[in-house]
């Protein structure tokens, strides 16, 4: 079912730094509104003129264990000098509420996402992915919750079937389609627990900044239990040939300080289409939230459904193919 109406109208920027004051941090400048769809992301300038930013967590969806858990997990990586973007720490204390409202405060740091074909930043993204799943497979989450086709597959259909966003000329096609891709994930998707580990989860261009040639990783807001090859695949794009190249300088800095277990190639395009379900299942249960039906207009048009119905087809062909090897027919 589609979530309620989260109030954000509350989110005055009166109310925004009487939340910010009790912190200890004084802010000195306007609030400017970043980039960010789930939640609510400002930054700001303190008196000291250094500049900050504050998340404001979307209600309801994660409890504040789960959010002190995703700020542990970064804060652990940041104390063993990985390059992330960790929140700050004011009195021991990473995380507060303010009339019902969780917060954190987080230092602003510049650069530019990165281009897939600059080799030398994917291979710095390797390195630090190294690093990072060393760290994270010595003890799993305790509260986050584990890459899962019941999340990912079945609770989308179940949301867009209940909030009948899908025209109703196009629900047979659309469902038989989505429902024999369900199939072929079921059937390929089975990591063993040995593979399940902390990853960042959603890690796309977006959530890495290239400066001064070196990568920083941000945003672990999804992070969550699930295979390696997650925090690997979305930096592959193009053509077999290009995503090979790609993988390979990926690995070869990756594999500096963690093993890479192969037989995780498999789980790229099943988890690729798990993606593409839950990214429908997601706008389809945030459709209250002034901010999708404003940015995602397009999901309410004929025109995006009959394309859905070809891409699911399409990604049952990529899965029923052989999966992406280091080496050509492998």
């Amino acid at each position: 079912m589609t979530e309620l109406p989260v109030d954000y109208s509350l989110l005055s920027p009166d109310f925004m730094l009487d939340a910010i004051e009790p912190i200890g941090i004084r802010v000195d400048s306007g609030l400017l509104e970043l980039n960010s769809y789930e939640n609510r992301v400002f930054q700001f300038l303190n008196e000291d003129r250094q500049r900050f930013v504050v998340k404001f967590y979307r209600p309801v969806r994660w409890s504040d264990e789960q959010i002190q858990e995703e700020h542990d997990f970064s804060l652990q990586l940041k104390a063993a000098e990985i390059d992330v973007v960790a929140p700050l720490q004011f009195d021991g204390r990473s995380l507060f509420i303010y009339q019902g409202y969780r917060l954190a405060i987080f230092p602003s740091v510049g650069g530019r996402p990165i281009e897939v074909d600059n080799l030398d930043a994917l291979e710095s993204v390797g390195r630090n992915l190294g690093r990072i799943h060393q760290l994270a497979s010595q003890q799993p989450f305790a509260h986050r919750p584990t890459l899962s086709i019941a999340e990912f597959v079945q609770a989308p259909k179940l949301i867009l079937q209940q909030n009948n966003f899908v025209p109703a000329h196009l629900e047979t096609a659309f469902f038989n389609v989505y429902d024999a891709l369900a199939k072929e994930i079921s059937l390929q998707y089975k990591p063993d627990d040995k593979q399940l580990i902390r990853l960042h989860g959603d890690l796309h261009a977006g959530n890495i900044l290239w400066r001064d040639d070196k990568v920083s990783l941000l945003d672990f807001d999804d992070c969550r239990q699930g295979p390696a090859v997650q925090d690997l695949w979305m930096m592959l794009h193009g053509e077999s040939h290009e995503q090979r190249l790609q993988l390979e300088v990926l690995l070869e800095g990756y594999e500096e300080f963690c093993a890479f277990d192969t037989k995780q190639l498999k789980l790229i395009e099943p988890l690729r289409a798990m993606r593409m379900m839950n990214y429908m299942g997601w706008i389809a249960k945030r459709w209250h939230d002034p901010a999708f039906s404003r940015h995602f207009s397009w999901f309410t048009d004929e025109q995006f459904w009959q394309k859905q119905v070809g891409f699911l087809q399409e990604q049952i062909d990529n899965m029923q193919k052989p999966p992406l090897s280091l080496i050509p027919n492998y």
